[in-house]
């Protein structure tokens, strides 16, 4: 069943940073939003991207006619700082669930609340840490928004954003868990290290998650 695509387009850490981390998070890197890692196997979403996931293999997609979209949650709560100001996280979960929302209403109509026969999105942005070799993030915030130096031949060094989520998928009529999904997206690089981050430097990639979701929509409804 297809279904999994659907969880697979939302979530939430990066991509590899100067080719030197894997494409899919790692256990070491998992937040702790989900509690329960263990059934995740990696898969490919709609637009072929790796990502850790999870669908309960006796669900009838078929139940769900409407969706809400709990607000984003920034998991473990960070603590702002001068590169990562909370603007800027504000700014990103405020996108999240603006496109979230977005995606998802061009394939179900949105509740305004769970229910019996509602999809309950719930998802964060999560931590991640950088595993360039020898190199140090130059801000780190306890969540997914890194910004680590990677050299130039030139010496010049750019900063990579990279950022990740964790979403879990509930039926809104008992609560019971349905799926989960982890995944990583690499944004636009900063210019230096005092440049400030801004939600506009992972916009792409947030929108990448959530056309892939409406994707797998598509993809359930043809089934």
């Amino acid at each position: 069943m297809k279904f999994f695509s659907l969880i697979g387009a939302v979530c939430v850490a990066s991509l590899a940073l100067a080719g030197c981390s894997s494409k899919v998070t790692q256990p070491d890197e998992y937040s702790g939003f989900l509690g329960d890692y263990s059934r995740l196997k990696e898969e490919k979403s709609p637009s072929g991207a790796e990502v850790m996931r999870w669908v309960d293999p006796k669900i009838d997609p078929r139940k769900f006619t409407s969706l809400y979209v709990e607000p984003t949650q920034l998991y473990p709560k960070p603590q702002p700082t001068v590169k990562i100001p909370q603007a800027t996280l504000s700014g990103i979960t405020a996108y999240y669930d603006q496109a979230l929302k977005r995606e998802a209403g061009k394939s179900l109509p949105l509740a305004t609340a769970p229910g019996p026969g509602v999809l309950v999105i719930r998802a964060a942005i999560t931590a991640v840490s950088s595993k360039t070799e020898g190199l140090k993030p130059y801000e780190v915030v306890p969540i997914a928004l890194v910004a680590a130096a990677v050299s130039t031949a030139s010496g010049i060094r750019d900063q990579e954003t990279t950022l990740g989520t964790e979403a879990v998928f509930l039926d809104g009529g008992n609560n019971t868990v349905v799926a989960q999904v982890v995944r990583k997206g690499t944004g636009k690089p900063l210019s230096n290290d005092a440049q400030v981050m801004k939600p506009d430097d992972v916009k792409q990639v947030i929108d990448g998650w959530a056309n892939d979701m409406h994707q797998s929509f598509l993809r359930l409804k043809a089934k």
